[in-house]
C-alpha cells in the first residue's frame, strides 16, 4: 500500500492505526470497527461500490462518516474543531487497508505484558 501506516499501542494498551496526517480521520473511522463481523459487513459494501453493485454508500460510525463511492472515499470527522473535516483516498486502499485492520482486531485489546 503506498499510503504508510503503522500500528501502536495507545497508554491504556489498545492498538491504534497510525495514518498520515492528511489521512488521519480514517485511523478515527477504522478504529471504530471492533468485531470481525463488523469487518466482513463494511468490507462487503466497499466491494459491492467496488463492483459497481452499488452505486455509492455512506457508513456512519462514532465519530465519522465514510461516502463510499467507487473511485474515492471521503471520511468527515463530526467533532473536530478543525476547519478541516474531512479526509480522502482511494477506496481500494482504504479496502486494502480495512483488510490489514481485519487482521488486528483480535488482537485489538490484548494485553502486551
Amino acid at each position: 500500500m503506498e499510503n504508510s501506516f503503522e500500528f501502536k499501542r495507545d497508554p491504556l494498551g489498545y492498538l491504534r492505526i497510525v495514518l498520515p496526517t492528511e489521512l488521519e480521520y480514517f485511523s478515527d473511522f477504522i478504529e471504530d470497527i471492533v468485531s470481525l463481523d463488523e469487518a466482513d459487513e463494511y468490507l462487503k459494501i466497499i466491494q459491492e461500490v467496488l463492483d459497481g453493485t452499488s452505486e455509492d454508500y455512506e457508513i456512519q460510525l462514532n465519530t465519522t462518516i465514510a461516502y463510499i463511492k467507487k473511485d474515492i472515499t471521503v471520511v468527515e470527522h463530526l467533532y473536530t474543531e478543525s476547519e478541516n473535516d474531512k479526509s480522502s483516498m482511494e477506496t481500494e486502499k482504504l479496502k486494502n487497508l480495512m483488510l490489514v485492520w481485519k487482521d488486528k482486531i483480535p488482537e485489538r485489546y490484548k494485553s502486551v505484558d
